[in-house]
């Protein structure tokens, strides 16, 4: 692989493979690492520099991986280790980086660590998660919840001690107060950036940490609600300064190897302020998600002011992180555009033309929507009573390959573990033959992302009619019209690169914006 500098995540493209739903090549109905090698080929001709698999490693598979049992493994269902090797090999070929997601805050409770620290309160691993009595005249020893509601804890009978657990029951927290945790973390980043990954991506990066005198999460009050749960502000159950000493460690790490291995922090947080603070100085994560930017309402002023307070808030050297859609958080051709083509068109020309780093989500090239999923097919626990908007499912459906019955994702003579949904017309194959299509605008956009974006870390906001966000990025000007009404276009006179329309060139009517259409434009000398 050709190394394009040791900071090659800047101006790079991310594509997160949500693998069991990606290609399933062995007729189970379950996407597999051998179906990722086999559409390498897609990713390399659409334009990506690496992919951000979900997680591979052993799992019971209570909440689909991030139940890790085995973090040196990978998940038999998923393929062998030989397969992620391969992978790892192809997509090098290709110039494409591989990032495997980590899940630090917690384990699964089929872990041997866990089974080998409730063996009893003398056990030797015991501390290496949170344990506590029970509340004075019983009953769980604080008020933390779970995302379900419930409380974040779990009476362990024969110990007769309850132990954390941030997420599902099976789910325990990991004690980051016990050294022995932190060197165990150390040997699992050497073990994978030894055998090639480029970096990690790392699960709900600011909970490492719980308040050691365990006391009550206060109400949320004026707080965002990205930052607590049920009412309740998550002050003391995540979000310690203490975690950032993790982050420098496993910087040095990264550092030492050649070029630095990437470490990506999901911050699922509501603070701007706080999830800039992941950086450092240049010493902690590289990249940090942009997570009240994913929530964002989908408009003019609420997208350029997010921008705007992102980039006078990030440190020097730090790169912003740009995403729309996750395997949490659902897809934002139906979140923000209502399963709208033109909206969707115009949300890709606006994440591909910022300064930084791009997460693509699987499918998010052909504008893939929500699929609904029964409540009698759903496969979250976290989300069997959501309303079906809200269950994350919804986001996790097989990639429609093709227009066929199974949508090109399986052979095998059973069903997909998830439904395959309306996505049989939205598909890569049709799109891939329309050279109209959103696939096609989306290659396009990552082409000139790689052309003219790489390195650049300014954008200047220009004036615009209302509804219209103009910004300079770069050597390009962009104009998104984010209305329903045809709107004349701002900015500087030059060349007409791109439109949402599909088409390269000029718009339909020269010196306007149609309702939400965007251009890109290079600006004369």
């Amino acid at each position: 692989m050709s190394d394009t500098g040791t900071r090659w995540w800047e101006g790079a493209t991310l594509y997160q493979v949500y693998v069991r739903s990606f290609l399933d090549t062995d007729g189970d109905g379950y996407g597999d690492l051998r179906g990722v090698t086999a559409r390498l080929d897609h990713l390399a001709w659409l334009g990506v520099d690496g992919i951000w698999l979900s997680p591979t490693m052993p799992s019971p598979d209570e909440d689909w991986g991030y139940d890790v049992a085995d973090y040196t493994g990978v998940h038999p269902e998923l393929g062998a280790p030989a397969d992620l090797d391969e992978l790892i090999a192809e997509a090098g070929s290709r110039g494409i980086r591989v990032l495997l997601d980590l899940v630090p805050n917690h384990t699964s409770s089929a872990h041997r660590w866990f089974a080998e620290a409730r063996a009893s309160r003398s056990s030797a691993r015991r501390n290496w998660y949170m344990w506590a009595d029970p509340a004075p005249g019983g009953g769980p020893p604080n008020n933390w919840l779970d995302p379900t509601g419930a409380p974040a804890w779990t009476l362990d009978e024969p110990t007769g001690q309850y132990y954390l657990h941030n997420y599902l029951p099976g789910q325990p927290d990991l004690n980051w107060w016990e050294p022995a945790v932190h060197e165990e973390f150390r040997r699992i980043l050497r073990y994978w950036f030894d055998r090639g990954v480029a970096g990690v991506r790392i699960d709900v990066a600011q909970r490492l940490y719980k308040d050691a005198q365990l006391r009550d999460d206060p109400p949320l009050g004026d707080a965002s609600p990205l930052d607590g749960r049920y009412g309740l502000r998550s002050a003391y159950s995540g979000n310690l300064p203490e975690v950032h000493d993790v982050y420098r460690d496993w910087r040095r790490i990264a550092d030492g190897y050649s070029p630095p291995r990437l470490l990506l922090g999901e911050t699922w947080m509501g603070d701007l302020a706080r999830i800039v603070g992941y950086y450092g100085h240049d010493d902690e994560l590289q990249l940090a998600f942009n997570i009240p930017f994913l929530f964002s309402d989908f408009t003019a002023p609420a997208l350029a002011g997010l921008v705007t307070e992102t980039l006078a808030r990030l440190p020097a050297r730090a790169c912003p992180v740009w995403a729309a859609s996750s395997h949490d958080a659902g897809r934002f051709p139906s979140r923000w555009c209502g399963g709208d083509e033109d909206k969707a068109r115009l949300a890709l020309l606006a994440l591909a033309t910022l300064p930084g780093t791009l997460v693509l989500y699987y499918g998010d090239e052909i504008a893939m929507t929500d699929t609904h999923v029964p409540r009698d097919l759903r496969r979250d626990p976290m989300s069997w009573e959501e309303p079906a908007d809200r269950c994350r499912d919804r986001g996790r459906t097989p990639m429609p390959w093709d227009a066929s019955p199974a949508a090109g994702f399986t052979a095998g003579p059973g069903q997909p573990w998830l439904p395959i949904g309306e996505h049989a017309a939205r598909n890569v194959a049709s799109q891939r033959a329309d050279a109209g299509s959103v696939l096609w605008l989306c290659r396009r956009l990552l082409a000139l992302r790689r052309e003219c974006l790489r390195g650049v870390t300014s954008c200047q906001r220009l004036p615009a009619p209302p509804g219209v966000w103009c910004y300079r990025s770069g050597p390009l000007v962009v104009a998104a019209n984010f209305s329903g009404e045809p709107a004349g276009r701002p900015g500087p006179a030059g060349k007409v690169l791109l439109t949402t329309r599909g088409a390269d060139g000029e718009a339909a009517a020269p010196g306007w914006l149609g309702p939400w259409e965007g251009a890109v434009i290079r600006p004369a000398p």
